[in-house]
C-alpha cells in the first residue's frame, strides 16, 4: 500500500491538523529522512504553507489544534506542539501547550529544528510599496543606484526581470543590470 493510501486511511482524507479536504498532500516532518507512515502528515496547503512559512500565521486557523493535538501519530502531536510553540502570545495556544504531553523521545524530535524558538510572524521580500517578491518577478527600480566596486550606474526606471531572493535578507534581492548580477535593496524597487 502506498504512503498516500495509508495516510488517507489514518486521516480518513481530512487534514489531520484543521479536518479541512480540501487539497491535501504528504507533508514529511522534518528532520526526516526516509518518508513514512511515522513521520508523514496528511495536510492541506493552508496549513503546509503556514507550516512551512511561505505564508503568515493565522492563529484563528489552528484553534482546531485544541482537538487535533491529541492524534494518536506522533507526527500530528510534534507539527502541533510546534505550531502551538509559534502561537505562544496567544491565550490559547499558551494554554494547549501546557496540557500537551509529548514523550521524551517526540519532544526531542519536535525542538530538533529549533521552530519552536521562534515567534509566529514570517518575513517575506516586499518591495517598496509593500507588495510581496516572488522569485522570477520582474521589478523597477524606483531611484538611480551606483553599484559598489563597479562602475556601473543602474537608472532610475531600469526594468530588471526575472529577480532571485536572497533566503537570508529579506531586505535584499538579486537580479541582471547591463549583463551584471548585483544585489538590490528592496526599499528601491518596485514591483514591474
Amino acid at each position: 500500500m502506498s504512503l498516500e493510501k495509508q495516510l488517507q486511511d489514518r486521516s480518513n482524507h481530512q487534514c489531520e491538523l484543521c479536518n479541512s479536504t480540501d487539497s491535501l498532500s504528504i507533508y514529511e516532518v522534518p528532520p526526516t529522512s526516509n518518508a513514512n507512515i511515522d513521520n508523514c502528515i496528511y495536510v492541506c496547503n493552508e496549513c503546509k504553507s503556514q507550516i512551512e512559512k511561505t505564508e503568515q500565521l493565522n492563529p484563528e486557523h489552528w484553534k482546531v489544534l485544541s482537538d487535533t493535538m491529541w492524534s494518536e501519530s506522533p507526527a500530528v502531536q510534534v507539527v502541533a506542539w510546534r505550531m502551538l510553540s509559534r502561537l505562544r502570545n496567544e491565550g490559547w495556544a499558551s494554554d494547549n501547550l501546557d496540557i500537551l504531553y509529548l514523550d521524551e523521545e517526540n519532544l526531542e524530535w519536535a525542538k530538533k529544528t529549533g521552530d519552536h524558538e521562534n515567534e509566529g510572524t514570517v518575513e517575506f521580500h516586499q518591495d517598496s510599496n509593500g507588495a510581496r517578491l516572488y522569485e522570477g518577478d520582474t521589478v523597477v527600480l524606483i531611484k538611480t543606484l551606483d553599484v559598489k566596486g563597479s562602475s556601473l550606474s543602474a537608472k532610475l526606471g531600469t526594468v530588471v526581470k526575472n529577480i532571485r531572493l536572497v533566503h537570508d535578507n529579506v531586505e535584499q534581492i538579486e537580479g541582471k543590470v547591463e549583463g551584471q548580477t548585483i544585489v538590490i535593496l528592496t526599499k528601491y524597487l518596485r514591483k514591474g
